[in-house]
């Protein structure tokens, strides 16, 4: 019985001797900042010529969503202005004959209170020219405010129409970042609704190795310090990468489950992103370690 025990034990301790032989400080995974492109605009997705692993560059035309009704709402307010601004014609030519009107009468009425003066014309007469000349005045100020309730009407079709411009250029999908395509949500032909996730974006060129140390290890590294970063290159060797800290959490936490064993999952550890140049090997959730020395 004591030789069986013997015969298992041995290997265990091996592999436990063995188990840190790199001598890695932290271990962790590889992150990247994703991003979610989502429609700005609501239609049918008539160009969307971007797959899976694709690299895309600031800046770069990845579809369009279908603009015609946009287009034709736009041309029915483009419309509708010109018959505003057709009547606000209408409005400052009436307003130039009752300026015409206006100067003809005021003439009229001078030549009355002349005569009236020489006793030429009667009480009468200067009551009438005066009345007519006071109603033609208020006619003009109710006329001039029409123009201003008719100039408004433009600038709200003003408004609607640079409102169907602004979303004829949301129709249009122009990739936000540089990065490479991680997933795609929707195929050409497909409905694409304002807010909808279109697809999905990170930049791989360089990526992050999250780690986690415990508050010994934190007067052992700095903002800026170049690190070895280790990969799995085969079970038995691995693959180092230059990296350096660019945050260093300060707040403590709780080892995240997926790093420890459950006796070590109650310490407690801050959290530290380093930043490694890509070569393409490396890939998001893959394990990583990392010696600080």
């Amino acid at each position: 019985m004591k030789a069986k025990i013997f015969i298992w034990v041995l290997p265990l301790l091996i592999v436990a001797c063995n188990g840190n032989e790199n001598g890695s400080d932290a271990y962790g995974n590889f992150e990247a900042k994703e991003v979610i492109i989502s429609a700005e605009a609501q239609g049918k997705l008539k160009e969307f010529k971007i797959e899976e692993g694709d690299k895309l560059v600031k800046g770069d035309f990845v579809g369009y969503i279908d603009t015609i009704p946009l287009s034709i709402q736009k041309e029915q307010f483009q419309v509708q202005k010109q018959a505003v601004a057709t009547k606000l014609i209408n409005i400052k030519a009436q307003i130039a004959v009752q300026e015409e009107q206006k100067a003809n009468l005021e003439i009229e009425k001078n030549r009355i209170e002349n005569l009236f003066k020489d006793h030429a014309a009667t009480q009468q007469q200067l009551d009438e020219v005066q009345g007519n000349y006071d109603v033609l005045v208020k006619q003009i100020i109710t006329t001039k405010t029409q123009i201003t309730s008719t100039t408004k009407e433009m600038d709200i079709y003003d408004k609607q129409i640079k409102l169907i411009d602004d979303q004829i250029k949301r129709a249009i999908i122009t990739n936000p970042v540089n990065g490479t395509v991680l997933e795609k949500y929707l195929e050409e032909n497909e409905i694409a609704i304002t807010g909808k996730a279109l697809y999905k974006i990170a930049y791989l060129d360089e990526i992050e190795l999250r780690v986690y140390v415990s508050g010994a290890q934190l007067s052992s590294i700095e903002l800026g310090q170049k690190v070895k970063v280790l990969i799995d290159k085969n079970e038995d060797s691995f693959e180092e990468y230059e990296g350096e800290i660019y945050w260093i959490s300060d707040q403590t936490e709780f080892t995240p489950k997926i790093i420890q064993t459950k006796e070590e999952r109650v310490n407690m550890v801050y959290a530290v992103k380093i930043r490694v140049k890509n070569d393409g090997k490396l890939k998001i959730g893959m394990p990583g370690e990392v010696i600080f020395g």
